[in-house]
């Protein structure tokens, strides 16, 4: 009742479509679907270790100060490949404090300089982008972000920026991710991990299921190569892919009770 869900779309996307299959699922949804104009970022995408990656759509999440209208002040950014298990009102609330832009769960015992190529560590005018900062990776799929602090910081373009230089210097090899951490690694309010525990999809390379990690789960995340709705219609499951089914809109092979 005190949650707008916004919904960002291709802008080849059937919008109509999409509405009525959203509208008739959730009747109840107060929701706005957004056409994200692919062209608007894919002259500045660079060709990663996966080509999903490279979908335009991956990198909305750069602009949704520029798509969402301005009295739009603070938004919880989610990816597609989760489930939500707890009251995302807690989330939402999550301070910010004085000057920050954007709160999610950090891992700092993450090896921070495999995001990144020999060429960006070697090079002392790029490695200095870190400097006077305690870099840590945090998962884009999940995100508070304050986006009138974004748009007076002007974020998107910094990230450009970063964009433009990998196109002529190849610094990093993992899509929409690399840019976020240049400008905002380090300078984050951390959530407490329960609100993405992600990498269900397993390994970039190898189709590996991956179980939990320890603690209490507000969120699952299927980031990674392997998609629950992909493994789920080729009978293929990974034990946790079960979870994701009963919320799978779409009719599936696999039985769970099989």
């Amino acid at each position: 009742q005190n949650i707008a869900f916004h919904f960002v779309a291709s802008a080849t996307a059937n919008a109509s479509f999409l509405r009525a299959t959203i509208s008739s699922s959730f009747p109840y949804l107060n929701f706005r679907v957004y056409p994200f104009d692919d062209s608007s970022v894919s002259r500045l995408i660079s060709t990663s270790i996966r080509s999903a990656l490279d979908c335009p759509l991956n990198y909305a999440r750069s602009y949704l100060a520029n798509l969402l209208p301005p009295c739009v002040r603070r938004v919880v950014y989610l990816d597609s490949d989760l489930v939500l298990v707890d009251d995302i009102a807690k989330l939402a609330a999550t301070p910010l404090g004085d000057d920050s832009v954007l709160a999610a769960p950090e891992h700092c015992n993450a090896n921070f300089t495999t995001y990144f190529t020999p060429t960006f560590w070697s090079n002392p005018s790029l490695s200095l982008t870190f400097a006077n900062r305690k870099p840590c990776y945090f998962n884009t799929g999940v995100m508070v972000i304050d986006l009138d602090r974004w748009r007076e910081g002007d974020y998107t373009t910094k990230i450009e920026e970063w964009m433009e230089l990998q196109k002529r210097i190849r610094i990093y090899e993992l899509g929409s991710l690399p840019p976020f951490l240049l400008v905002f690694a380090g300078n984050i309010v951390p959530v407490d991990h329960r609100w993405n525990q992600h990498g269900l999809g397993g390994d970039n390379f190898r189709g590996l299921c991956r179980d939990l990690h320890p603690g209490p789960v507000s969120l699952l995340h299927w980031s990674g190569k392997g998609k629950p709705w992909a493994r789920l219609d080729a009978n293929r499951p990974c034990p946790l892919d079960a979870l994701w089914a009963p919320y799978d809109l779409l009719e599936t092979p696999f039985a769970l009770d099989s």
